[in-house]
């Protein structure tokens, strides 16, 4: 049994955006209260989680593929830590 919920402009708003954010995004088109449903539910940390909940389906990289992506890489033997790479980026 669906219920009504009062929300003020704003929260109306962000729902709206995040929901044509899901459609642009993933193809899916869901209903508001779907959203909200999934909001509710606490399972997802961050927006992009919940965007992604809403994917018909996730691809990870199969074994070959990780394999493959280990093969590409190469030492240079210099340690680099954050501060370095900061610096090389944004100087």
């Amino acid at each position: 049994m669906a219920t009504a919920v009062k929300v003020d402009e704003e929260a109306k708003s962000r729902l709206e955006e995040l929901q044509a954010e899901i459609r642009l995004r993933t193809g899916t088109s869901v209903t508001q209260q779907e959203l909200l449903s999934h909001l509710i539910d606490g399972a997802y940390e961050s927006r992009e989680d919940v965007i992604g909940s809403f994917r018909e389906t996730v691809v990870p990289l199969s074994e070959s593929e990780k394999e493959a992506m280990r093969q590409g890489r190469c030492s240079s033997g210099i340690e680099t830590d954050e501060e370095d790479i900061d610096e090389i980026l944004y100087g």
